[in-house]
């Protein structure tokens, strides 16, 4: 399945809460250049701008129909398409904003490192990330994965990403770049209509890969018998909604 921005912005008031709570503590009263990377369709980006003005900010991705969103959302800004795990900025700017993109990248850590070489004497590197594997979100995938026609596909081949290293790592790895590393977690607990919401959810990102690896022959058949873990997994309300718990990593760096 290719990266849908639709599916995404399915939900785009509580994907866009932490990229509202990460900008917060982004330590800059003014900036000649953010770039927002992995903007996806632009709803970070476009929180940068509500702060700093549309002067000086742009965003970058790897994925065209993500680009093709945010450059309708936002068509004064310059979006351009890039591989973050090679990317570097072409001269030292103010602030580098990314919202749910490195967890991706299972060498971030090197990149990012990297990242802290772009930045300006003062200026941010600005992270969050999903830390959420261990959540029953997460662990129903796998479990949905082992049992049905699918699982010799899964078996051949594990699809699931590697958990993020503790904070310590983050710290040990950029305080020697940095003025002060900020780290913290918070733990989201959103409100959604019921179990298929919260499948829906994940379509957009984390199911992504598993439905892929199902194939089409198996994909419909794979969502629900996941659906049906997730019921069990989220039990009802009292209204009849359900919490999806998200627990998230923060990074704020400030570069010597």
């Amino acid at each position: 399945m290719a990266w849908s921005a639709g599916q995404y912005l399915k939900f785009e008031d509580e994907r866009t809460r932490p990229s509202r709570d990460l900008l917060a503590q982004v330590p800059l009263d003014r900036i000649e250049h953010a770039i927002d990377l992995g903007c996806g369709p632009g709803n970070s980006t476009e929180l940068i701008i509500e702060r700093y003005g549309a002067a000086g900010v742009s965003g970058l991705d790897s994925d065209d129909n993500m680009l093709e969103a945010a450059r309708k959302r936002l068509p004064g800004t310059s979006f351009v398409k890039a591989d973050l795990a090679t990317w570097r900025p072409e001269k030292p700017v103010d602030l580098l904003f990314a919202n749910a993109v490195f967890q991706w990248l299972p060498n971030h850590l090197d990149i990012l490192d990297h990242l802290m070489d772009g930045l300006k004497p003062g200026g941010v590197l600005a992270v969050q990330m999903p830390d959420n594997l261990t959540e029953q979100s997460h662990l129903m995938m796998e479990e949905t994965a082992k049992n049905g026609p699918w699982s010799d596909a899964f078996a051949r081949k594990g699809i699931r990403r590697n958990p993020l290293p503790a904070p310590s790592v983050y710290y040990n790895r950029l305080i020697g770049k940095s003025q002060r590393v900020d780290i913290w977690h918070t733990n989201y607990n959103h409100v959604l209509a019921n179990a298929a919401a919260i499948v829906e959810w994940v379509k957009a990102t984390a199911l992504r890969p598993y439905l892929d690896h199902a194939g089409d022959e198996h994909r419909d058949a794979f969502t629900a018998e996941y659906l049906k873990h997730i019921a069990k997994a989220y039990p009802q309300l009292v209204d009849g909604k359900v919490l999806l718990r998200f627990p998230r990593l923060f990074l704020v760096a400030v570069k010597k």
